[in-house]
């Protein structure tokens, strides 16, 4: 994980490697201008292109709390320094098997050996494609500041803007209820293998409250939860007789999602024609979200 901080270190003035959550919160809050760095991925190409110099780093493959995770409470808690890798192997896709399918998605072994868990989170880039998964697993992130305090953020408040992380701060974990059902994430890319997602639909099934949850990520600047329309599909699968659902049901569901993620009217309700390629995307989204809900549902 801090194997590229080397490469980067011409450009900052110091490197800090500490090994424990509490020591990166310190050394984080000692140098502000530092930027905290795991597998580095998209840090390397933000300094790769200019766009970052970063005045000091702090490495964080040496905190081994957060390369984990453990059961609590009835949810999983992952550490941030998981990397794609780790989360893709059999053992964690038993547990979380759709965010295991996005890790397995993430790129090329080069990525998914290096990328983590919370650096996707914190760079939030919108093709990140563990955050359709942690959206629709209403997932929450457990924040490590100054002097051992720790608060809990929902990822989606974070992915909007609603919360930010403060001077200091860092993701320490993600706190993921294991739902023990059915759950499924897809993605389309722009050619063959795992690649940029062009769209990601992430779904899964919340039979303790008869609900559907659906996430779709790429086509906007976070995920989108289409609530309308996991109301409407839920209240139309009967839960007592296998969750069975309609084919005409599951077709309309898709065009729901789509029409709720990349609408064809203005606010106001007025009617817009939408560019050939939007068109597309928005079809595209309407078969994932078909996809993932017929593979639940199997």
């Amino acid at each position: 994980m801090t194997t590229q901080a080397p490469q980067v270190a011409h450009t900052a003035q110091s490197v800090t490697l500490p090994t424990s959550l509490d020591e990166a919160v310190a050394a984080l809050s000692a140098m502000p201008a530092a930027v905290p760095v795991a597998g580095g991925t998209d840090l390397m190409a933000a300094v790769n292109k200019g766009q970052l110099r970063p005045a000091g780093l702090v490495g964080l493959g040496k905190i081994a709390e957060i390369r984990g995770w453990q059961y609590q409470d009835g949810h999983a808690l992952l550490g941030a320094g998981l990397t794609h890798a780790r989360m893709g192997r059999p053992d964690f896709a038993a547990l979380i098997p759709a965010l295991a399918a996005a890790a397995r998605a993430a790129g090329p072994p080069t990525i998914r050996n290096a990328g983590t868990l919370g650096g996707n989170i914190a760079t939030a880039a919108p093709t990140g494609d563990s955050l359709p998964v942690l959206a629709a697993l209403e997932a929450t992130l457990v924040v490590a500041g100054r002097e051992g305090a720790r608060r809990e953020v929902p990822v989606s408040h974070l992915l909007a803007g609603m919360e930010r992380l403060r001077g200091g701060e860092l993701i320490g974990f993600v706190r993921v209820p294991l739902l023990h059902a059915p759950q499924v994430f897809l993605k389309a890319t722009g050619r063959t293998g795992p690649g940029r997602a062009l769209a990601s639909v992430a779904l899964v099934l919340d039979p303790a409250h008869r609900g559907v949850r659906c996430a779709v990520g790429a086509v906007a600047p976070m995920p989108l939860r289409p609530l309308e329309a996991e109301r409407w599909i839920a209240a139309h699968i009967d839960w007592d007789a296998g969750r069975v659902l309609a084919p005409e049901a599951l077709h309309a569901f898709g065009d729901y999602v789509a029409a709720a993620c990349i609408p064809d009217q203005d606010p106001d309700g007025t009617p817009q024609e939408l560019p050939p390629a939007v068109q597309q995307l928005r079809r595209t989204v309407a078969v994932l979200a078909r996809r993932a809900l017929g593979r639940a549902l199997a």
